[in-house]
């Protein structure tokens, strides 16, 4: 099936062969009138069709010597461009670099690119929105299926352990110490317990009596009841003095107590090294890597359920930071005018570094190209054009031979 060109190429060839026919007609018919007849009209028709033959023929000679050999002879300097095909591509590649990829030709267009805006303006539409966080959920999608969980979880216990491992464990616990202490959190502590350490002990005398029972049957026989609720009461009465008291040495004493843990904790060598044993003893990739298996499993399914569902929080989360890059791109001139800087310098120094790599380009192609595709193609995309230099070479070739004719008998008469 023809292409929509090869029909335009063949139309145009035959009207321009038809006009040449019709001039070797008119020719015939004048010689074979002017066998018969002396009107002066015959001899400006004949000069007229004779000259327009000679004119289609030599625009034919000359435009088909460009694609092909004419009638076939392989006559000096005819069927250029598959015989010059590696010129051709050369000087192609040429005329583009010298007279397209320069400096001055470049810098105008890159000067004009407002990239930040194309972009801003494209992300606020909804459509798009709706692409890139498709495409990108996609993407993600993918790139957590094809992960290879043995690789992950062996990666992420090496990690993990090796941060751990890092990690001084002593400052840590000396530090959350010291932080617990400057904000009074034990006293807090202590002040939310008490109450329940003296409900408890109130509610504990029947235990008490029990236990005493069971370790002293005599004691318990003779005076239980009465320890017990003079035990409990004991305690009641000093949870109650502990609590109202906020200077009361128990107070004080955990305090003292939290700040020699506190110091030994930072400073005690000995204490380091009991925290570091227990840190090779539990820290090891072995024991963490269950968990780490458990928690990646979740993390991965949790991630891909939420990837399928439009309104999920991962996708509204992609969602709203899209239409934040718009608006910061719409509003903020800096940021714009730091990525319009760098694309333009980008694009630029890209284009002007690599302009031989296009030239190279443009030459090698032409030149893998054989030399018959080559002429059609070619042939496809200037031969309508070059049809119509054959029309007006008829044309134009019978008006100079009517002139000639006619100038010829001004002279002579």
């Amino acid at each position: 099936m023809p292409t929509p060109k090869e029909m335009q190429l063949k139309k145009h060839k035959t009207f321009a062969t038809g006009l040449f026919l019709l001039m070797v007609a008119i020719y015939l018919v004048c010689v074979y009138i002017g066998r018969h007849s002396s009107a002066a009209w015959i001899g400006f028709v004949h000069a007229f069709s004779e000259a327009a033959m000679v004119g289609a023929l030599a625009d034919w000679f000359a435009v088909t010597a460009l694609f092909k050999y004419p009638l076939g002879l392989k006559i000096p300097h005819t069927n250029l461009i598959e015989n010059k095909k590696k010129d051709i591509g050369e000087n192609l590649g040429t005329f583009v670099k010298e007279n397209f990829l320069t400096s001055e030709n470049i810098r105008p267009y890159i000067e004009k690119l407002d990239v930040a805006a194309w972009i801003s303006k494209w992300l606020r539409e909804q459509k798009n929105q709706a692409v890139l966080i498709k495409e990108t959920t996609a993407f993600a999608k993918k790139v957590l299926q094809d992960l290879d969980d043995a690789e992950v979880i062996g990666f992420l216990s090496k990690k993990v352990t090796e941060a751990l491992r890092d990690m001084d464990f002593s400052q840590m616990a000396s530090g959350g110490l010291q932080y617990v202490i400057d904000r009074q959190e034990h006293i807090k502590l202590l002040d939310n317990i008490l109450p329940q350490i003296k409900d408890y002990a109130e509610n504990s005398q029947d235990l008490i009596r029990e236990r005493v029972n069971k370790q002293k049957p005599l004691i318990g026989f003779l005076v239980g009841k009465k320890i017990s609720k003079e035990f409990t009461q004991g305690i009641v009465d000093f949870m109650d003095e502990v609590d109202k008291d906020q200077n009361h040495w128990l107070r004080e004493k955990i305090t003292e107590e939290l700040e020699k843990l506190q110091y030994k904790l930072g400073n005690d060598d000995n204490w380091k090294q009991k925290i570091n044993s227990w840190k090779d003893q539990f820290i090891v990739a072995e024991k963490l890597e269950p968990y780490i298996k458990d928690a990646w499993k979740s993390i991965k399914s949790t991630t891909l359920e939420s990837l399928d569902k439009d309104d999920s929080a991962l996708n509204q989360y992609l969602k709203r930071n899209i239409e934040k890059v718009s608006d910061d791109l719409q509003k903020d001139l800096a940021l714009q005018t730091r990525i319009n800087n760098w694309v333009r310098k980008f694009v630029y120094t890209t284009v002007m570094r690599n302009s031989n790599q296009v030239e190279s380009l443009i030459g090698n192609t032409v030149a893998t190209w054989q030399g018959r595709e080559l002429s059609e193609k070619l042939e496809l995309e200037v031969g309508k054009d070059l049809q119509f230099i054959r029309v007006n070479g008829t044309l134009v070739g019978g008006l100079v031979g009517l002139l000639i004719y006619t100038i010829t008998l001004l002279l002579l008469s």
